[in-house]
């Protein structure tokens, strides 16, 4: 059975995830490390778990999930998968990011991309794609069904969503998007977001101030 811990990464406070299962293989997912100190963090987490980095993933290119790509490259020999529709806006972070001020290793592009429905597999755990885009143009999430695990990006966060107002955004597709997609699944499924703490599906049908 799959197993998630998630690290603080960046001045955006953005969740950097690490899924991993008893077979040792893991893929992380959204790294978002900046600093040496988050980087060494992330690393020794998979050293001292024995564990194996088999893929690289992103939910949506967006800077503060994207600023580790490079390393993540540098460090395991990975290059990030996600859907082909956020090949823009990885490659815009290399214009916007010095006028935040922020230092950014270019990210290499995939050998392959995602497609927006289908599983992905390491160890002995399967990923479902889902398609759900409104904060970002290709935006995906991962659904690990067994585990009841769902890696959502900034998609749904606890009492929140994530913003439409960046280019790309689009407000009407990411609340349909939640309510026929991720709204669906059992709500004792775990969302983990790209920002902020977990939550669940149920909770988040109940309480959510966007959606009820």
């Amino acid at each position: 059975m799959a197993k998630v811990i998630s690290f603080v990464n960046n001045p955006y406070q953005e969740n950097t995830y690490i899924l991993y299962d008893e077979t040792g293989e893991c893929v992380i997912i959204d790294p978002g490390m900046y600093t040496a100190p988050e980087q060494n963090t992330v690393v020794s987490f998979i050293k001292n778990n024995n564990l194996k980095p088999v893929m690289l993933l992103n939910t949506h290119c967006h800077i503060d999930h994207v600023l580790g790509n490079k390393f993540v490259f540098d460090q395991y020999g990975l290059k990030p998968r996600f859907h082909i529709g956020e090949s823009e806006v990885l490659a815009a972070v290399v214009a916007y990011a010095p006028s935040m001020g922020f230092r950014y290793d270019v990210s290499p592009m995939p050998d392959e991309f995602l497609p927006e429905t289908g599983t992905i597999h390491f160890g002995n755990t399967t990923l479902h794609l889902i398609f759900a885009p409104g904060h970002s143009p290709a935006h995906l999430c991962f659904y690990d069904k067994e585990a009841k695990i769902l890696i959502g990006g900034d998609v749904l966060f606890r009492n929140s969503i994530g913003r439409t107002d960046l280019p790309g955004g689009n407000f009407t597709q990411l609340i349909d998007n939640i309510e026929t997609k991720l709204f669906t699944l059992p709500d004792d499924v775990t969302v983990y977001p790209g920002h902020g703490p977990e939550t669940t599906i149920g909770y988040e049908k109940q309480n959510n101030p966007f959606l009820t």
